[in-house]
């Protein structure tokens, strides 16, 4: 329903929308990193927060966030309300 995309650039999530076919209004819905800050050691804290509470704002069931590990390395992570 919803994606959380922990972005280091604007570019990166314009990519994955094209790329995955995720419609704008379902993507970061209240900022990205750019927007919202990528914190040093606890970006990914920050990014699935931002997606349970957006996911809770909007009824949505199911979210997906992206997790930076650092070093160009990363995780996703799916999260689902009852």
């Amino acid at each position: 329903d919803l994606f959380e995309h922990n972005e280091a650039y604007a570019a990166a999530s314009l990519a994955v929308m094209r790329e995955l076919g995720i419609p704008h209004e379902k993507l970061n819905v209240n900022g990205g990193a750019v927007a919202l800050g990528h914190p040093i050691g606890c970006s990914g804290a920050r990014v699935l927060t931002t997606l349970a509470y957006a996911m809770k704002d909007r009824a949505a069931k199911r979210g997906l966030a992206t997790l930076c590990l650092g070093g160009g390395n990363a995780v996703s992570m799916i999260i689902e309300r009852p």
